[in-house]
């Protein structure tokens, strides 16, 4: 057995890996935490721009002006719907694509999967791509969001790695009760990968969640604007003049501009937070599973 030091079963490397961790845990969420309580402090404590463990004086004031916003609301929703839909059609049109390329009896199933991945290494650039999201009728509407992130070569990859661990045995009693291959991929084969279902839908969720680029690039009109761009617009722009108009309106005082900044992000990053940890289980074993078997 080997000798137990000062600190009984865990020795010097353990101390400082632990400490280490410690360090990079609270490196990592102590920004997070800093606009959280920064997000409720009154509006004469953000203009301090103290460092603070809690709110020295709370205060709602910066929420109920972001709830207030028209612009801002609609963004949200926008948000949301964007997510949901886009996270459906993305998981569906995947997993579609990768039924069909992870049967080795495809004909052309090597030349399918060498152009998908010159797609994954390569693309176009933004002005080609600009110009053929315009020519497509995508500019300045909603399905922009949609239509493009429908297939990922990554995420098939996974996918095509989990429906091989599938025994061959289930699909041919299925085509041999006369189911179609539609049939057996979404009576037989998607009711049994439901962790890599979980993780793809985790990734295209996050991606559509979070992503404010394509509404910089092809949105113009305010109606279809994501929450994600609208922030990115206050932060990068500075164009907090509305908002805090609407707050001298509402409270008789113009808010500093860092305390609706905050109170924004939390709002636009708390849902995606509280929704992580339910299906967190399934992310893990979903990659675990492909990574291993595949």
């Amino acid at each position: 057995m080997g000798r137990q030091g000062k600190f009984g079963r865990f020795g010097v490397f353990d101390l400082f890996n632990g400490l280490l961790m410690i360090l990079v845990c609270f490196a990592t969420l102590y920004p997070m935490w800093f606009v959280f309580i920064n997000s409720f402090n009154a509006p004469k404590q953000a203009l301090l721009g103290t460092v603070n463990w809690f709110p020295k004086e709370f205060s709602l004031a910066s929420y109920s002006v972001v709830f207030n916003d028209k612009v801002l609301m609609n963004g949200f929703v926008i948000t949301i719907l964007r997510t949901v839909f886009g996270t459906v059609v993305h998981v569906l049109f995947t997993a579609i694509v990768a039924y069909g390329l992870s049967k080795s009896y495809l004909i052309g199933r090597k030349v399918y999967m060498k152009i998908a991945l010159i797609t994954m290494l390569f693309s176009g650039g933004l002005i080609p791509t600009f110009i053929l999201m315009t020519k497509l009728g995508l500019y300045d509407n909603f399905m922009v969001f949609i239509i493009p992130a429908m297939y990922s070569f990554f995420n098939m990859v996974i996918f095509i790695s989990f429906f091989r661990t599938i025994p061959d045995s289930l699909e041919e009693s299925a085509k041999v009760d006369g189911a179609s291959d539609y049939g057996v991929l979404f009576r037989i084969v998607l009711p049994n990968s439901m962790a890599v279902l979980a993780t793809i839908a985790l990734f295209s969720a996050v991606y559509h969640w979070n992503d404010y680029y394509q509404g910089v690039i092809y949105i113009r009109s305010q109606d279809i604007l994501p929450m994600q761009t609208i922030l990115f617009k206050i932060i990068a722009e500075n164009s907090m003049s509305l908002m805090q108009q609407q707050a001298m309106a509402q409270f008789g005082a113009k808010l500093p501009g860092n305390s609706i900044k905050f109170a924004s992000m939390m709002v636009a990053t708390l849902p995606i937070l509280v929704f992580y940890p339910f299906i967190q289980r399934y992310l893990v074993k979903g990659v675990m599973i492909g990574a291993i078997k595949g």
